[in-house]
């Protein structure tokens, strides 16, 4: 489903032609903030430049934003590698800063895990890092709530803010 936004922006989901824009994004979002791929942050995943194969997989989902046609955030929800089956995973959240402050974020969280209830996930979990403030904020005025050790096979090891929140 597409949804149309202010500011001739467009919240849809992910076709292949997105996969090398949607990486783009996620490279230029994490240099601005010093998240390097020697850190295993998700600009480190070997999958960064396939995300539409990757959330075409059972139980996965991934949604663009777009600014009168261009590519410039996106968000997704996934089973948690590893894991108990009723546990999803909030990843790859990346907006540029033109659309910061919208409240595209907190809207594609609350479509990412109001998909993830309908497929029968119960918890929720993501991770982050502690320069990220604003993402932090956000995430706890959605209920998240901090916990104390990594849950999953991520593989984004310098992602020290982890986070769990009951759907």
């Amino acid at each position: 489903m597409t949804t149309a936004t202010p500011l001739n922006l467009q919240v849809r989901p992910i076709v292949a032609a997105d996969n090398p824009l949607i990486a783009q994004v996620i490279r230029d979002v994490s240099a601005e903030f010093g998240l390097t791929a020697d850190k295993g942050y998700t600009v480190s995943d070997p999958n960064l430049d396939r995300l539409f194969e990757l959330y075409s997989e059972e139980n996965s989902a991934y949604w663009i934003v777009e600014h009168e046609g261009v590519v410039v955030g996106g968000g997704g929800v996934a089973p948690l590698a590893c894991s108990a089956p009723d546990i999803c995973e909030l990843q790859k959240m990346y907006f540029l800063p033109q659309v910061r402050g919208l409240g595209l974020a907190r809207a594609l969280a609350l479509r990412a895990m109001d998909y993830a209830r309908q497929q029968g996930f119960r918890r929720c979990y993501l991770e982050t890092t502690g320069t990220l403030t604003r993402a932090i904020k956000l995430y706890e005025s959605l209920g998240f709530e901090l916990i104390d050790n990594a849950m999953g096979c991520t593989g984004h090891g310098d992602c020290e803010v982890r986070m769990l929140k009951v759907l």
